[in-house]
Parts: structure tokens; C-alpha cells; sequence
């Protein structure tokens, strides 16, 4: 089964049943299409049985974040990618183990799938700007940054990422200091997940002007993310771009239908209209 049809088959699953580790090793294929997504998995248990061996049974969630921390980021130097962001390496799961280097989202990645397999249910949280982990614990809630090395963050630390990225005035008439945490440290869903690791790349394949990587991306974000109709227009004019234009006739056209609202939609029919043109030219 081609691994666009098998992530597809993935992410239908409830919530809970979707293997988040595959569905991103699925997603490198397309940058690495001789990809073993089955040997990487493996490593990712054989880490998990290493770190298994060094804890006794009886110890406490609290204990085991720190042989997590030790064992990861101590003994196996995985470390963020301060000097080199941007890289795309840093988003496929199979380089982040390979170089042992990332960017928040996908070390925290590794770090929640090493971590539920010694019995830490651990889960993400898409933080602005800053993608994190968080674990409850007896009433209490530990949020931890993969990115430097598991480190715990306190409140103080989490408003001053907010203001780093939330414009001054951007919240209304309440300052951001008087906003409730707990808002932007809703657990993200694996599907969640997925679409920001596809907006990432997107991103990144955008600015360095790589459209076959980029539609790579495209394709798998209507995949994972259905709903997002912006994606659709882009879709759409990346492959008028390429000159595949029936294509763009297609996605340009079902984005008009289920966006009659959207701000750019007399654009887009103008386009819609051009290509029509264009297609019937071709027949």
C-alpha cells in the first residue's frame, strides 16, 4: 500500500488508535521514499527497553521524567536544532533520530513515544510559538520543553514565551498577564500534531521556493487536515504554478464551493475562469 493511502488508513482511526511515531515517519517517506517507518519504530522501542532496564518498578512519574530527561538528553545527547532551525531535517522523525537533533515539536515527539512506553502518559501541547509536553500529576499539571533538554517550566517561564510572541495589546481589553494559563495548555490531538508538523515543512518549502517538496506536503496536510480549505487554494495554485492544469481547475474550483465566503474568492474565480479557458483549449 502506497504510504499516502496507509497514513490516510491512520489518521480514520479514533483519536487514541492512531500510531502518532508512524503517521510521522509516513509523512518522511515522501522526502525519503526508501524509509524503513518499521525499522525507525524499532529503534523507538529498543530506546524505550533500554531506559526500562535502569527503573525499578516502584518508582513515581516524577522519577521517571528525570531518568527520561538523563537517558535522552544526557546520555544520548538528543538536543534542539538552535543553530540550524530551519532545516528540514528537523522535522522528519527518522533524521531527529539519526542526528539526534530537532526542533521542539519533533523532539517532543520522541519524548512522549519513549515516555508512554515507561508508563508516562504524556501528551502535547501546541503552545504559541513553542510546541511542549505536559503531564498531570496528583492535581498538578508539569509542562516540560524537549527542546532544552526536558526542563520544566514554571509559570513565569510560560508567560514570558507568550510575550514573546503575542503582540502587546493583540489580547483585548485583558492583558495577556491576566490570562488564564490553562487556555494555551490544552492537550493537542495526534491529528493536531501532524497538521503543525505539515505546517512546519510547508513553511520551510515555501520560503526555499522547493515546489515538488511543497506539494508533497500539501497532499498529506488534505490528508491529515480535511477542514483546512486553505490548503485546497494553495494546493491549487502551486499546481497552476506547475502547469498541471485540470488539477487546478479542480482544487481552485472546490475551494470557491466551500469557501463562498472567503475573502480572496473573486480572485479565485477570475483564476477559475482563465484555467476553465485553458482546459477546454487543451481538449
Amino acid at each position: 500500500m502506497p504510504s499516502a493511502d496507509r497514513l490516510a488508513e491512520l489518521v480514520a482511526r479514533d483519536e487514541p488508535a492512531i500510531d502518532l511515531a508512524r503517521a510521522c515517519l509516513l509523512i518522511a517517506q515522501d522526502a525519503y521514499p526508501g524509509l524503513d517507518v518499521d525499522g525507525y519504530l524499532g529503534e523507538i522501542e529498543r530506546l524505550a527497553a533500554r531506559l526500562r532496564g535502569r527503573l525499578p518498578a516502584a518508582e513515581d512519574a516524577e522519577a521517571r521524567i528525570v531518568a527520561l530527561n538523563e537517558f535522552l538528553f544526557a546520555d544520548l545527547g538528543f538536543t534542539g536544532n538552535a543553530d540550524n532551525y530551519y532545516d528540514p531535517r528537523n522535522s522528519y522523525l527518522n533524521e531527529v533520530l539519526d542526528r539526534r537533533t530537532g526542533i521542539p515539536l519533533t523532539l517532543s515527539v520522541l519524548y512522549m513515544e519513549v515516555g508512554r512506553r515507561i508508563g508516562l502518559p504524556l501528551e502535547g501541547v501546541s503552545f504559541p510559538g513553542h510546541f511542549l509536553v505536559r503531564l498531570q500529576l496528583r492535581g498538578a499539571l508539569l509542562v516540560l520543553d524537549p527542546f532544552s533538554g526536558g526542563e520544566p517550566q514554571s509559570e513565569a517561564d510560560l508567560r514570558a514565551r507568550l510575550r514573546r510572541v503575542i503582540p502587546e495589546g493583540a489580547t483585548g481589553p485583558v492583558p495577556l498577564e491576566q490570562l488564564p494559563l490553562e487556555q494555551f495548555l490544552e492537550p493537542a490531538g495526534k491529528r493536531q500534531i501532524l497538521a503543525r508538523l505539515l505546517r512546519n515543512l510547508k513553511g520551510i518549502y515555501r520560503e526555499t521556493d522547493k515546489p515538488q517538496r511543497l506539494l508533497d506536503v500539501l497532499n498529506r496536510m488534505r490528508v491529515v487536515a480535511p477542514e483546512a480549505h486553505a490548503e485546497l487554494r494553495e494546493r491549487g495554485l502551486l499546481y497552476q504554478r506547475l502547469e498541471c492544469y485540470r488539477a487546478a481547475l479542480k482544487d481552485l474550483t472546490d475551494y470557491s464551493a466551500l469557501e463562498p465566503d472567503a475573502p480572496d474568492l473573486e480572485e479565485v474565480r477570475a483564476r477559475v475562469l482563465e484555467l476553465s479557458a485553458l482546459c477546454a483549449r487543451l481538449n
